[in-house]
This record gives C-alpha cells, structure tokens and sequence, in this order.
C-alpha cells in the first residue's frame, strides 16, 4: 500500500486549518481511508491509503481532499492554464520501446524546502506506482531557466527535442556527480544509473532530452545537473517519457495539481511528433498538454441507496458528490441517474461503483447502519445463467462438445489469423480491450468473439479423428466509450462444425434449432465477411435484430490454422434469445 509523508504545518498552510491538531488530522484522514502509520526521523506523519488514489502522494494532494472533507472546496476544481509558448518535438530515432513524450511548463512556483521536498516525494511515488517503477512512465522536472530552447524554425517558439542518441555518444553531467559522462558511463559509473539501468541497456539507442545547449535528459534513468530545481527555482519545466501516453498524461495532471495548489500558472506544451516517429494512436501527432479535459461517468439513484442502504434525496447525492470534488447533475427518467463530471487528476473512477464509493466516502461511512430485508429470501440461480444452461443444452443436444475457452487472447488470433481488422463493424472487428502489462505475448487482450477460439481448438485437435462439433456460451468484450466502464462486456454462443461434408446448410440447420427451442424467429440474409466465404456467408438476424453471422470459414483461415476439412460456423449475441 502506498504511504506519504505528511508534514503538518504544511498541511495547516494548504488547507487553511491553522488551529487543526494533529490528532484532529489524524482522525480526519483515517474518514477519507488514509491511516496513520507512524512517524519519521524527520518528524513527518505517515499515512497510507487505497493504491488507487494517487492523487493523494503529496501533502498538496492530501490538503486538497480535506478541504473537500471540511466543505472549504466543493465541485470539480480544473486550473487554467496559459497558452504553450513551448514545443516538445519528438525525433523518430526515439526507441520504440519507449515512444511517448508529454510535458508542461509551470510558472510563479514559489518552493521552500518542505515544498521541494513534497514535489521530489511526489515524483518518486508516482514513479514506484503508476510508473511501474519507472519502466512505465518517468518524470523528469527541470529548472525552466537553465533550459535554452532551440527553436524549430526563424521566428517559432522556443523548443527542445525527444531523441535517440548512441550509449557512447553525447556526455552530459548528471544530477549527483561533477564529470561529464556518456549515458553508457552513467549506467557503468552512477548510483541512480546501476539502479535503472535494466530499463535501457539492451536498446540501440537511448532515450534522450536536447535542448540547444545539448543533452541535458536521459530517461527514464537521471536528469543533467545543468536543469537541477533547487528552491530559488521559479519556473519549472516537466517532461515525462513512457510506454503508455495515457499514463504518463495522468501522471503530469497529477504533478501540475500539485504545483498549482502552491500558487503556480500552468502553461500548456505542444508536443509534435515527427513524421516516422511512433505517435500515440489514440491522439494523433500533434498534442497540446497537459490534457486537463474532465471526464464522465453516470451512476443510477436506486443502485446508490441499494449498495449504500441509505434514502437519499436526490439534492443530498448532488451535495455529497460536490464534497468528494465531482460535480454531478440528474435525469429523470424511468429511474434518476446522476451524470458526474471527475477531475483530469482522479485516475480512479473507472466505474459506477468507485462513485458510489465517493458517496458513501463524503456522507460518512461511520454514519451507516445496517439495514436488514424485511422478508426472508431463498437464492437462486441468476436468469442468465438460467439461459446460459439452457442454450448449453440444447447445442449438446445438436450433437456438439461444450467447451469453456480462456477470455483472454491475442491479437494475431482473434484478427490476424482470422483475416479481420480491427475497429471494423463486422462481427469480432470491435476494438480491443488490451493488458496493459501482459505476462505472455499470448495473452495481450480481451477476445472480442468466440469463434477464434474454436477454431484455435481445431486447431490442436487436427490428430483426433473428423466429425469434431464444438460449441461455446462464453465471454466477449470489445472497448466503447459509450460505457461508464469503457468496455462492453456480452455473452455470445458460438459453434462449428468439422467434417469432410461440413456445409453452410448444417451450420444452418444446427442455428435454426437452437432458435426453434427458444421460440426465436431467425432469418439470415447475405452478408460479407473476411473469415468466410463470399456467396456462403450470412447474417444472423434473430426477431429482426442483426446479431451474428453465419458461414463457411474461408480457405485462408483454414490453411493459416492447418486444417484440411471444411469448416462451418455461427456466432450471435446470446441475449437474442431472452424473449
């Protein structure tokens, strides 16, 4: 769990509390799930909390969340910011291991030795944590001062540049040392270097920060002394570098929260990938941060007081999300909803719960009371499972083995083999949900069908002898932003069949059945598909809603998986058939 380090006055000064003792802190903190720990050498309090509020990893983040406890704040706070002065081009030798670049510039900073220290703690926790212990995201903060920009062209502002550069080529000072050494010095010679050197030391080039002076970066091991912040530091430039440009985003909202808290004016950079450079697919090349867009998420009333087990008025879930730092506005439709707008630093809520959580958090979690049903209930099994056994049955009945395959894929099976692109509209092209840090190459994203399972399945199973049926009820999940959660989450029936006579007509035949056991009206009329064949492929449209397709899988699917009999299959939405 993290832990941070909290010094008092500090935190008297941030929130305006001058006469609030610490015991008083304490018990105030352990209310927004931060306990108290100990103390250092220092004297400094140390509390921990929930990993998953890392806007809380310096006493500014910690001040800010209780001034939102004590009704001093209340609604989503976003600072403004001044238009970017500075550029952050980024050079296509940068290594693809490490391709992302993002950054501000901060103005008016005013730091004594608490506030450097708070800002310096800050860096490395996020490094620890959302860095992944810098191989993720790393930070790097430099005295603005000392950065001499080059600019891009005669008359353009000023920039500095994200490169490659050779392990022995350029030298730079870095921080804790008096020579100049090569970024393959730094790891060979330097404490911080030895420590991180894991991180670089098998790419070709290095990453590296120039500004026209030279070298003056090397993430995400150790900035140059050149740049060094120190507490007569006024103006500060922040760059991060990472695997993971959402990340490494978040992680500059968080800092430039952080310093904004202390009085500073945060400016924006623009950040300009080069042609040939990898760019973030998901923004383009060209980039204005830091993003301090907010975001939403909607929640409904009723699931609010059922996990809660309050009556609330709908005024007190508004005021209660107002504490927490949300704002929030309600719909009244068949049921209220709450549509709540989350601040560009909380990197938490990532789901209807975490505000239900933020509720509870804000009213008072000491204030609830149990509240038991009045009537006695018997348990049972949930109507999907219901049909889910239903269909199970009935396909085993068709003749088929039902199978339970992993949810978890990989691209080149669930599109590349299949001969599908993602992001296309046909069925299994949906974007991926993908592993951030997967374990295996194998297992990088969620499955967005199930047929690829299948036929991976036949795949191993070329040496047992022919009709192989196989079917599956089973998990699907494609990305879509129209979700609170970001992911849509189905249940879909898939089967195949195997065999030398294998046809779009026994596929057919098997379909039809299952939706005659479920009093389901089915039609199929053409359609297109890259997995099937042209003329043999068709849509499965149950009670006049399209939910599948149908077909023979096509002769490039069969050879990329080593199979030398036809193959037929079907797949659709399984909630087709609750009628």
């Amino acid at each position: 769990m993290p832990v941070v380090d909290i010094d008092t006055d500090e935190l008297r000064g941030l929130t305006g509390r001058t006469d609030t003792s610490d015991e008083e802190f304490k018990e105030d903190l352990f209310g927004l799930g931060l306990e108290f720990e100990g103390e250092t050498d220092d004297g400094l309090l140390q509390f921990e909390f929930a990993p998953d509020r890392l806007d809380r990893l310096s006493v500014e983040g910690v001040a800010r969340s209780l001034r939102y406890h004590y009704g001093d704040d209340r609604g989503v706070y976003v600072p403004e910011t001044n238009d970017p002065e500075w550029t952050i081009e980024v050079d296509e030798s940068v290594p693809d291991d490490r391709p992302y670049v993002t950054g501000a510039v901060v103005r008016g900073v005013d730091l004594d030795e608490s506030g450097l220290d708070s800002l310096i703690q800050l860096q490395e926790k996020l490094h620890a944590t959302m860095g992944r212990g810098r191989a993720k995201g790393a930070i790097g903060i430099h005295d603005l001062a000392m950065v001499k920009g080059a600019p891009l062209q005669e008359g353009s502002e000023p920039s500095i540049t994200y490169r490659g550069v050779d392990p022995d080529g350029d030298t730079f000072v870095p921080l804790d040392a008096n020579d100049e050494l090569t970024p393959s010095e730094v790891l060979a010679e330097h404490d911080t270097g030895e420590t991180y050197a894991d991180l670089v030391e098998d790419l070709d080039r290095y990453p590296a920060i120039y500004d026209e002076l030279g070298l003056f970066s090397f993430p995400p091991v150790i900035n140059g002394k050149r740049t060094e912040v120190t507490t007569g530091s006024r103006e500060l430039f922040v760059e991060l570098t990472g695997t993971d440009q959402w990340t490494i985003d978040r992680m500059c909202n968080i800092v430039c929260y952080a310093l904004s808290a202390r009085g500073a004016t945060i400016e924006e950079v623009e950040v300009q990938y080069a042609d040939g450079a990898t760019a973030p697919s998901e923004y383009g090349a060209e980039l204005v941060r830091p993003n301090l867009d907010t975001d939403e998420k909607s929640v409904s009333h009723d699931r609010i007081e059922t996990l809660l087990g309050i009556d609330f008025e709908r005024e007190e879930v508004v005021d209660c999300f107002e504490r927490a730092g949300l704002d929030a506005s309600y719909t009244l439709d068949e049921d209220v909803t709450y549509e709540v707008e989350i601040p560009p630093y909380r990197v938490d809520v990532l789901h209807p719960l975490d505000l239900v959580d933020d509720v509870g958090r804000a009213y008072g979690f000491d204030n609830l009371e149990p509240r038991y049903p009045d009537v006695g209930t018997v348990g049972g099994r949930h109507e999907r499972s219901r049909l889910e056994d239903a269909v199970r049955t009935s396909l085993v009945g068709l003749g088929f083995e039902d199978l339970l395959n992993f949810h978890m894929t990989s691209g080149t099976e669930n599109y590349d083999r299949m001969n599908v692109e993602p992001g296309t509209d046909v069925v299994g092209g949906g974007d991926p949900v993908e592993i951030t840090e997967p374990y295996s190459e194998e297992y990088t994203q969620l499955r967005t069908w199930a047929i690829p399972s299948l036929v991976m399945l036949l795949e191993r199973n070329t040496h047992n002898a022919y009709p192989q049926d196989v079917a599956e009820v089973g998990f699907v999940a494609e990305r879509d932003d129209a979700e609170n959660t970001n992911v849509a989450e189905r249940r879909h029936v898939a089967g195949a069949v195997a065999r030398r006579d294998a046809s779009y007509e026994a596929a057919k035949g098997r379909l039809q059945a299952v939706c005659d056991d479920f009093g389901a009206e089915l039609e199929t009329p053409r359609t297109e598909h890259p997995s099937f064949i042209d003329g043999r492929t068709a849509a499965v449209v149950i009670d006049g809603d399209a939910v599948g397709v149908i077909g023979e899988v096509h002769p490039a699917v069969l050879v990329e998986h080593d199979l030398e009999v036809p193959v037929a299959a079907f797949e659709f939405h399984l909630d087709a058939l609750e009628r």
